[in-house]
């Protein structure tokens, strides 16, 4: 269910300090979390978390990533120039990009970093650089469908993403005529799963593909990577993925195949910080027309996960958790968009104006999908610490900043 593991006093002293909206995110909660997932996959001597820069693309998270021992999954030219903003070097960084300009690929090989290449076109684009490292990373699509849990992702035969399975061969072939002398495999076949088996499923999927390619090619197997897709329980219902057991199943495959000894790589993003953030903003409106609406101080441009897909995030009012959920709201923002809007027919106590509204789980491809429509102003993001204090790591944008980059 969300995480409720702040008190209320936390959200209003951030608050004060810092004006609403805001992103909040638990430093805590964010550490105790990777330390969880590390010693699940303890078992893999060669295991590595990669965190997906996408999901929260601020370089103090990024850091913390960088000092509990995990490295960062980046996909664009400015992600990579984040990488070096924190410090990140080689084997750090693992590069993912689909139909990405040719200087990027360029940067990443500058970098030393772990290369996974989408299409079998980027071969010819890698190799204009010059000599490939000895090991890449191919990114699989097996095509059909793989689950049907959510309409965000689940059915690779309607994806952009990856190489087909005669594309793996053909792409190796020409890779260790290159010089290629291991590869690695990669997929993400699902996004935001709460199905306990998807790991181990795809670990048996890439282990088994990676053996036929090697028998096929000559080229050595060297290590599969995951990606992401585990879950969050966004709903009150919802149970979080259980990464233990979850990682023990992946275990028993590895196991199976007598690969237990092959390096291990996860680039897990809405399971490392998802629950760790909050969309803190104040009630500004109230409407009651054909329906009943309470209007917030954010908006869609704030966080559009509801807007987009229709995404669940649990609402609470601050000091009135306990109180009775007895008025049907619409929970919107101010966009000119009628889908402008947090929550519909959600029942909640009732709202007065002023109220503080806590938005749960907002801590991954939250603020990341942030924009500017209708002028609307990003906001501040600040990192409650571990020793309880708060820290401005993003503060809000300006209309300076807005028109910033116009010629008038």
């Amino acid at each position: 269910m969300p995480n409720f593991t702040l008190s209320d006093d936390v959200f209003t002293k951030a608050a004060e300090l810092f004006g609403t909206p805001l992103y909040l995110y638990d430093e805590k909660g964010i550490r105790d979390n990777i330390k969880r997932l590390k010693d699940a996959f303890s078992w893999n001597k060669n295991y590595r978390q990669y965190y997906a820069v996408k999901a929260l693309p601020n370089p103090e998270i990024l850091k913390i990533m960088l000092s509990e021992g995990c490295g960062i999954d980046v996909s664009s030219e400015t992600e990579l120039l984040l990488a070096d903003m924190v410090g990140a070097k080689g084997k750090d960084i693992f590069f993912s990009a689909n139909a990405m300009p040719a200087h990027e690929l360029g940067m990443a090989r500058e970098r030393q970093a772990h290369i996974n290449l989408d299409d079998i076109s980027d071969i010819d684009t890698l190799l204009s650089f010059g000599e490939p490292p000895e090991t890449l990373c191919l990114r699989f699509n097996p095509g059909g469908s793989f689950s049907s849990e959510n309409d965000i992702m689940g059915s690779p035969g309607q994806s952009k993403y990856g190489f087909t399975r005669p594309q793996l061969t053909d792409g190796l072939v020409k890779l260790k005529a290159a010089g290629v002398k291991g590869f690695g495999l990669h997929a993400l076949l699902v996004s935001n799963s709460q199905l306990p088996d998807y790991y181990p499923r795809l670990a048996r999927l890439l282990i088994e593909t990676g053996i036929e390619l090697e028998n096929e090619t000559g080229v050595e197997f060297s290590y599969i990577n995951l990606s992401g897709g585990i879950g969050i329980a966004y709903k009150p219902e919802g149970k979080p993925a259980d990464i233990y057991s979850l990682a023990a199943e992946v275990k028993n495959v590895f196991s199976e195949y007598k690969k237990l000894d092959m390096p291990l790589f996860t680039e897990l993003g809405r399971y490392v910080t998802g629950p760790y953030g909050f969309l803190i903003a104040r009630a500004i409106h109230e409407k009651d027309i054909h329906k009943r609406y309470i209007g917030l101080d954010a908006c869609a441009a704030n966080l559009m996960r509801p807007a987009m897909y229709g995404a669940y995030h649990h609402i609470h009012v601050a000091y009135k958790r306990d109180m009775a959920h007895d008025t049907m709201y619409d929970v919107t923002g101010f966009l000119c968009e009628n889908n402008d809007k947090f929550a519909i027919d959600r029942m909640l106590p009732k709202i007065d104006i002023g109220d503080l509204v806590i938005i749960h789980d907002a801590g991954a491809h939250s603020f990341s999908m942030g924009y500017q429509y209708n002028g609307r102003l990003r906001s501040a993001e600040v990192l409650y610490t571990v020793d309880g204090d708060y820290r401005l790591i993003r503060r809000k944008e300006t209309p300076e900043d807005y028109f910033a980059t116009l010629y008038f």
